[in-house]
């Protein structure tokens, strides 16, 4: 899919783009998105912008560069966005930007919301001035950024719920409560990968827009322009050091909850070997007189038999007074 966008005033106006090969208009675009584009699309806007669109597989490349190039006066950068973020997986697309003379190209294989996002302001009247494809970029970028600070801020409040549960939990019962404790891992994995895609993207960014802004460009790039995106890096640095002190969170979570499953499982251990030994003596007297040995005084004796019951619970209880009394149960 090719959306094509003129300029109209200071907003965005979405051109139609049947006939392509027919309709010389559609050549002076500012915007040139290609949604998972067919090769006529990506023919037609190489002959518009006397480039050459960049395939899948090189889009995937994580060399420098291969992300980030001149070529034909023309600049390729390629960031990572996430895409899916408010579902149960989000995936990672990689987002070509061709900047070339006053127009951008973008080629995407897939839907992240962040574009939605944009072109929604950038058509609307009244908003934003985007008189060519820089500036374009810029409000892509400030989407992207504000979308991956939507995902650190629901994460942050996820793990805030989770360290909670963790050591607020009132779960009765051993077995209910390691359970209880196997899913807030199962949650904690899954936040630390989420995090882990939101600082790949903002690293992406970051080496996007300082490649950006270390070009020899002289006098086309506007001192605004400029700001504009040592605010983009201040955005997405500030943003990377949030991630990482999350990430630590999840590390510090991860660890305290294996150690509450391990003091579970150590106290259930405890629980069996404390019954043991004080099961051990009542089974060493059952056994003594268990025996089938011709003379043992005690089989003859009248009270022989409740002595013995006695002696074993005698041999089980002070263990457990013992126990009791020194704190281990």
């Amino acid at each position: 899919m090719l959306r094509i966008y003129t300029g109209s005033g200071t907003h965005l106006s979405c051109a139609i783009t049947d006939g392509l090969s027919d309709n010389a208009d559609l050549k002076q675009g500012i915007w040139y998105d290609l949604l998972n584009p067919t090769r006529e699309e990506e023919l037609f806007v190489e002959a518009s912008l006397g480039i050459l669109v960049p395939t899948r597989d090189e889009m995937k490349d994580i060399e420098p560069s291969a992300r980030l190039y001149n070529e034909a006066d023309a600049e390729f950068m390629t960031a990572t966005v996430l895409a899916n973020m408010h579902e149960q997986d989000p995936i990672k697309v990689p987002v070509t930007f061709v900047l070339t003379g006053t127009a951008l190209v973008t080629i995407r294989y897939g839907e992240p919301k962040a574009f939605e996002v944009f072109e929604a302001s950038a058509v609307r009247p009244g908003g934003r001035a985007l008189l060519n494809g820089e500036l374009v970029m810029v409000g892509l970028l400030e989407a992207f950024i504000d979308r991956l600070a939507q995902a650190l801020e629901t994460t942050g409040d996820e793990l805030d719920a989770i360290s909670r549960d963790v050591f607020r939990s009132r779960v009765k019962g051993a077995t209910r409560k390691a359970r209880n404790l196997e899913a807030l891992i199962e949650k904690i994995g899954n936040k630390g990968d989420i995090l882990t895609l939101v600082r790949e993207s903002l690293v992406s960014i970051l080496r996007l827009t300082t490649f950006h802004q270390t070009r020899d460009t002289g006098s086309k790039v506007t001192r605004e322009i400029r700001q504009e995106f040592k605010i983009l890096q201040r955005d997405a640095s500030s943003l990377g050091d949030h991630a990482g002190f999350l990430s630590n969170k999840v590390n510090f979570l991860l660890d305290a909850t294996l150690g509450l499953i391990n003091l579970e499982q150590s106290q259930i251990i405890k629980i069996f070997s404390v019954a043991a030994v004080i099961f051990l003596p009542p089974t060493l007297v059952a056994s003594i007189y268990g025996m089938n040995f011709e003379h043992m005084p005690e089989v003859s004796w009248q009270f022989g038999y409740p002595l013995a019951i006695g002696a074993m619970i005698c041999s089980a209880i002070l263990p457990y007074l013992f126990f009791k009394r020194r704190g281990w149960l």
